[in-house]
């Protein structure tokens, strides 16, 4: 069973950083494609960012966020500089099995985690 368990989210001003992490298990971390998603209240899940055989960022992302991956920890990062209050949303962690998935597809991602709240701050 793939478990996926996010940290580092909380309240911050606009123009701030923070930077998420989530802490994989149950499954070989390095084979999998990872992403990130957000979603805000009344909006559908959004696709951030995502790293496999090639990473790829959601418009919203590009220039301001970046991820990373560090297998031997089995935890993928989202950096998140320049921020906005159009940021604001729940941000999930999403494991794909397939490495070279489609990153930006939600389709492709079978095992989510929790979630963790950003709320920037005009």
């Amino acid at each position: 069973q793939v478990q996926l368990v996010e940290s580092g989210g909380g309240l911050v001003q606009a123009g701030g950083s923070l930077r998420l992490s989530c802490v994989a298990s149950g499954h070989t971390f390095s084979t999998y494609a990872m992403g990130w998603f957000r979603q805000a209240p009344g909006k559908e899940r959004e696709f951030v960012a995502g790293i496999g055989g090639a990473t790829y960022y959601g418009a919203s992302a590009k220039g301001r966020f970046t991820i990373a991956r560090d297998n031997a920890k089995y935890t993928v990062y989202l950096q998140m500089s320049s921020l906005k209050p159009e940021d604001t949303a729940v941000y999930y962690c999403a494991a794909a099995s397939a490495f070279y998935s489609t990153l930006s597809h939600i389709s492709n991602y079978h095992y989510w985690g929790q979630g963790t709240q950003v709320t920037v701050s005009s």
